[in-house]
């Protein structure tokens, strides 16, 4: 889709956001940014390249089957989602997520999340990324939304040396992504935008709150509590 097609709807929605001259923006990204799960399917795509071994693989297969079933919670998976590449040369991650993001996601993007994007960056406002899915992939995604890399708020492990650790350092889901935009952010963000519960408490701190792509649970809290709800123009038609 190209900008000239965006529908009327897309066009009231951006002007709509860049009537309130928000100052700092955070968005999600999975659902919201692009539609699809980046984050479950770098999992599988990176094991069927074989980027993290074998044993690490089967590991990680049993327990986001346990995560599924509902006995592993979301912090937990989300974590354990970038542990898997202790010792995995971080060029060879980024690469990864490079050719991954180009085949599998770019064509997901939201052309009017896109353009909002931009016209807000446009207008001086200051935009973030907050993410439970790796920060290889987000930073990534988050480039093509003009949102740099220092300011991608994503699922991540220290570095030793050049490979990735263990050792978490963030993990923004549910209340920590709130958490993230405080302590690192640090001032009043006045426009948030998300697609589920994992997004409710970052939504919670916005001035304007925008349920964007809203999953079928999320839909109906997003109403009841008076947020601005929006489809996109792929999902509508």
């Amino acid at each position: 889709m190209s900008l000239n097609d965006l529908s009327s709807k897309a066009t009231v929605f951006i002007d709509t956001v860049l009537s309130k001259k928000p100052g700092i923006a955070a968005f999600d990204c999975d659902g919201t940014l692009w539609s699809g799960d980046s984050g479950m399917a770098f999992f599988y795509w990176e094991i069927e390249q074989g980027l993290i071994s074998r044993e690490v693989a089967d590991w990680a297969l049993e327990r986001y089957d346990l995560y599924k079933a509902g006995t592993v919670d979301e912090l937990a998976i989300c974590g354990e989602m970038v542990q898997i590449h202790r010792g995995v040369n971080l060029g060879r991650i980024r690469e990864g997520a490079k050719q991954f993001f180009a085949e599998h996601v770019e064509k997901n993007i939201f052309a009017e999340m896109k353009e909002l994007t931009r016209r807000l960056a446009e207008q001086g406002c200051e935009l973030w990324a907050v993410s439970s899915t790796n920060s290889w992939v987000v930073e990534v995604g988050a480039e093509k939304f003009g949102i740099p890399a220092e300011r991608v708020l994503a699922a991540t492990v220290e570095i030793d040396g050049d490979c990735a650790s263990d050792r978490l350092l963030r993990v923004p889901t549910d209340e920590l992504k709130a958490t993230a935009i405080r302590e690192v952010i640090g001032r009043p963000v006045d426009a948030v935008f998300g697609n589920s519960l994992h997004d409710l408490h970052m939504l919670e701190i916005a001035r304007d709150a925008y349920a964007v792509n809203p999953n079928p649970d999320f839909a109906p809290e997003a109403e009841r509590r008076g947020w601005n709800v929006y489809w996109p123009d792929v999902v509508r038609r």
